[in-house]
Formats: C-alpha cells, sequence, structure tokens
C-alpha cells in the first residue's frame, strides 16, 4: 500500500513539473515595472553623443563655442569635438575622405565645390535652416536644385565711402566712371585722399573683378567663366573686363596711396576710419567690425562698382564663399540636423551672428540693427539688382595668380595688354568648369 501510494506521489509531481516546462512563457513575465521602464527611458535619453566638426575658420573658435556652450544647457549628453585648421586643410579633408574618417561636420568652398562634394553631404533642402536663409545665400548653397551646406556669413562686395565725407564735400554718390573721377578730383582739391587700395594684398583685386565680370554677362557669370576656362572666349569680346577695369585700377593707383603696393589691409582700414580716405577698395561687409573698433562714430555707406557708364550696372554683389556640410551618413546624423536647425532659427541663433560672431548674418530676419553696411544692403537689394558671386566660379590658385598679375601691372611689369593675356592663360589653367 506504501509502494502504491509512492509511487502515486511521484507521477502526480513529474506531472506537473512536465506541465510546467511546457508552458508557454508569457511576455508579461519579462515586462518592466513602471519605475524600472522610467529608469531605462531616462538612461535611453541620456545616452552619450560625440559629434566631430572639422572646419577651417580658425578665426570663429570662439563665436562656434559660444553658441555650443548655449546649445548644451539643454542637451548635457552632447559632446562635440571641434577641430579647426586653415593650412592645407583641403589637403587633410580629402585624405579624411579617402581613410574613412570622415567628421560629422566640415567645410568646403561654394560655387564649383558645391558639386564636388554632394556626394558627400547631407541634403539640407528640406530643412528649416535652408528654408531660412536669404535667397542669394541659398543659390551659392545649392547645386542642382538641392541645398547641400550652409554659410556661417554672408558677405556684401561693394565701394565702402564715407558718408559724412560726401555729404561735407557735396559730391553725390558715384554711379559711373565720370562720376568716380569727378568726385576724385573734388575730393582731393579739398585736401581728402580719395581712395586707400590694400594693393598689398592679392585678393583684394578679385573683389575688384568681381563687379567687372558680373556686368558684362550678369544672367550667366558662370558660363563667362566656363568659356573664359575653355578658351571659347576672350576679353576683348567685353570691353568692361578688358578695357574699365584697367581704367578702374588707373584711377584709385592715381587718387589712392602713395605706395599702393606697400599699403596692407590694416593700413587700409586704418585710413578710412580715421578719415583720410574716402573711399576703400576690394572691401565689404566683413571689414565693418574693424572699422568701428578704430572709430566707432563713423559713418559708412557702400554703393556698387561704377563699371561704365549706366548706373544700373553699378550693382553691389552679395552671398558667401565658403559652405558648412553634414556627412550624409553621420552615426549621429539627426543630433547634428537638430543642432544645426536651432541655430539657424532659434531666437538666440538669429543674434549669435551678429552680435557674438559680428558677422552679416546669413538668415533672413536676423538682428542687424548695429550693422550699417548689412542695412544699406537691406535698402539696396529692395530695388536693385544683387551680382552673382563670380569668385564662387574659380578656384584659389587663380586668385592667387590673379592678384600677382595685377600688382605687376600697377608695378608696370606687365602692360595692360600683356596683364591680359597673363590672366586669360591662367584662367585656361587653373579656371574650375563645373
Amino acid at each position: 500500500m506504501k509502494k502504491r501510494l509512492l509511487s502515486f506521489i511521484l507521477a502526480f509531481v513529474l506531472a506537473v513539473s512536465m506541465m510546467t516546462g511546457c508552458r508557454k512563457e508569457d511576455p508579461m513575465d519579462k515586462m518592466p515595472s513602471k519605475d524600472t521602464a522610467s529608469k531605462t527611458s531616462k538612461e535611453s535619453m541620456e545616452k552619450s553623443v560625440d559629434i566631430n566638426i572639422f572646419v577651417n575658420n580658425p578665426e570663429y573658435v570662439d563665436a562656434i563655442n559660444e553658441y555650443l556652450k548655449e546649445y548644451k544647457k539643454n542637451k548635457p549628453n552632447l559632446t562635440v569635438n571641434l577641430k579647426t585648421i586653415q593650412s592645407d586643410y583641403s589637403q587633410i579633408l580629402k585624405t579624411k575622405i579617402k581613410s574613412g574618417d570622415m567628421p560629422d561636420v566640415f567645410t568646403t568652398s561654394a560655387g564649383s565645390e558645391i558639386k564636388e562634394y554632394a556626394k558627400y553631404s547631407y541634403d539640407l533642402t528640406g530643412q528649416p535652416l535652408a528654408k531660412a536663409m536669404t535667397d542669394e545665400v541659398r543659390m551659392n548653397m545649392s547645386y542642382k536644385g538641392k541645398v547641400y551646406g550652409f554659410p556661417i556669413k554672408e558677405n556684401v562686395y561693394g565701394l565702402v565711402y564715407n558718408k559724412e565725407l560726401f555729404d561735407k564735400s557735396k559730391i553725390p554718390v558715384p554711379k559711373t566712371l565720370v562720376e568716380l573721377e569727378a568726385a576724385a578730383q573734388k575730393l582731393k582739391s579739398m585736401g581728402i585722399q580719395p581712395f586707400s587700395t590694400g594693393y598689398k594684398e592679392p585678393w583684394v583685386f578679385r573683389h575688384v573683378f568681381m563687379h567687372f565680370m558680373d556686368a558684362s554677362k550678369p544672367d550667366d557669370v558662370e558660363g563667362l567663366v566656363k568659356n573664359f576656362s575653355s578658351g571659347k572666349d576672350k576679353f576683348e569680346t567685353y570691353p568692361l573686363i578688358n578695357d574699365n577695369f584697367f581704367k578702374f585700377i588707373d584711377l584709385t593707383v592715381k587718387y589712392g596711396d602713395i605706395k599702393p603696393l606697400e599699403t596692407d589691409l590694416s593700413a587700409e582700414l586704418a585710413d578710412f576710419a580715421m578719415g583720410k580716405a574716402a573711399m576703400i577698395i576690394g572691401q565689404g561687409s566683413w571689414a565693418e567690425s574693424d572699422i568701428l573698433n578704430i572709430n566707432p562714430k563713423i559713418k559708412i555707406g557702400i554703393t556698387g562698382y561704377p563699371v561704365d557708364d549706366k548706373t544700373a550696372n553699378a550693382f553691389i554683389v552679395a552671398g558667401t564663399e565658403q559652405a558648412t556640410r553634414i556627412y550624409k551618413d553621420s552615426p549621429v546624423l539627426s543630433e547634428v540636423l537638430d543642432l544645426y536647425n536651432w541655430l539657424f532659427t532659434s531666437d538666440y541663433g538669429k543674434k549669435w551672428f551678429s552680435k557674438i560672431a559680428k558677422v552679416m548674418p546669413p538668415v533672413n530676419g536676423a538682428d542687424m540693427s548695429k550693422m550699417q553696411i548689412a542695412k544699406e544692403f537691406e535698402t539696396y537689394k529692395k530695388d536693385n539688382m544683387v551680382g552673382d558671386m563670380y569668385v564662387n566660379y574659380v578656384n584659389d590658385d587663380f586668385h592667387q595668380k590673379f592678384g600677382e598679375i595685377m600688382q605687376g601691372y600697377i608695378a608696370k611689369t606687365y602692360t595692360k595688354e600683356q596683364a591680359v593675356k597673363e590672366i586669360q592663360n591662367t584662367f585656361k589653367k587653373t579656371g574650375k568648369e563645373k
């Protein structure tokens, strides 16, 4: 009897054990408690995010760190590794691309490099930051209708003049070459130096030349550059480039610095700020801060370069030469997009450009209340044509050589005809086709 009872108990235990083993696992068994779920969610939100930024504008490091500091107030989990260099930046970036060591954020030139680096860049067309850009800046950031970058600033290029000196002399702001020479003559007769040129700096010449290129073919400056680069077109077809540009340079030398090739940027801005010179050459919005540091009370104006006898051709050029990109395959893509959409659309961001970076904002609705050139441009572009950024359609090698040729022209190493020939040959050697 005892054996039969023991056998029955063992059989019952075995059966229960088998039933328990075969029962399907209830998903609820693994559901965390509310406290555990809350803890898991919080840990996920606070997961560390590293963004690698590699750019070539060291002059803005402090300003960049300021917006990163502000942004991180609500993003304590964000770590930004910022590296900025200037020398050999392009070559180092290409090495990073080849090795697969791509930064999440990088910079290139605008213009032809927008196309060249499009395959590595995230398409920003539908992003809030693209919609926030000014029209002229967005155009410089685009290739085939898509936006592939964003700038740190917008630049305005034109003939910068001292408003008080012109008012005092009762001289109208010149819009033609004849008016410009008449203004120079009158200023000189009153003991005021008409121009300070900064012609020791090779890059100054490209900013002047840009206006003559734009006025020669305002509807297709890029096409004009392409034709010069391929040899399909020649300067002699365009008198504004072939003749008037050199007349303008001659005029600024005649009524400018005693030793124009020894006048650098610092001397040019100082002469202007202190009222010694009424106009400066090859400058624009970026120079305003330095001018005001020397003379906070100066009243600055800007107008288009007089290129011929048509006032309509004296237009201001605006846009940007540099593009910041977001790597399209960045492992932290959404976080990078959040950062720059915030910078371009937030109230803080709209103030950051002018207040902290002290540049002309590349976005609509930004605070430009204390930026004289920016305010002048905003009024100008309501009723006037804005010139294209010719400088974006050729590379830095061309710009450097072009400046050296023009310095040679001023030094009388080249005649005008020789200078034209040298410039055309440089176009063929270094001019980029898109």
